[in-house]
């Protein structure tokens, strides 16, 4: 039986999570995932930018880290930003959402939704939003999860790729 479980990543657990989670990334780059890099992508890579920037955000308390882990193995994450203009005390924003593709279709992506939806509230927030690829995998995801559409927007960003650009679909969710 499959077991998922979603740990908030905090203080010292960070470094020691870097390589798992900088692997999921580059695998999810080179999947196709647009999720802000362009391929080629490394786990060094990623590796770096979790050390670089998620880290010292998570550390600060301007953003929390969950990290999903699929039979004891990390095969997943989600971003929280918290720390938003002062006007938007009640809204936060997804980022980096992504699941290694070797775990996809096992509930990952869901349970990490679901504990997104907790670490909201627990902050506060009454209004969770986010971006996705227009069409991609995660957007059937996101919809199921209770997320609406605000709108899309074409030629938004090049493929991971670099073949074409893409449109960008805009979603909120009130919790």
């Amino acid at each position: 039986m499959t077991s998922i479980s979603i740990h908030s990543l905090a203080g010292e657990d960070l470094d020691a999570e870097a390589l798992p989670l900088g692997r999921i990334m580059a695998q999810t780059v080179q999947d196709g995932a647009a999720i802000g890099f362009m391929q080629p992508f490394a786990t060094e890579d990623g590796v770096a930018f979790f050390t670089g920037q998620v880290f010292p955000e998570v550390r600060a308390g301007r953003r929390v880290l969950l990290a999903a882990r699929l039979d004891g193995e990390i095969a997943g994450s989600v971003q929280l930003i918290i720390a938003l203009p002062p006007n938007q005390p009640h809204r936060c924003e997804v980022a980096k959402m992504m699941v290694a593709p070797a775990a996809r279709r096992r509930g990952v992506g869901r349970t990490l939704l679901q504990a997104l939806d907790a670490q909201a509230r627990a902050a506060g927030k009454t209004l969770v939003t986010l971006d996705t690829k227009t069409g991609d995998k995660a957007e059937p995801l996101y919809k199921a999860a209770g997320f609406r559409t605000a709108g899309v927007i074409p030629g938004f960003a090049l493929d991971p790729d670099g073949q074409a650009l893409h449109a960008t679909t805009y979603m909120y969710k009130a919790l």
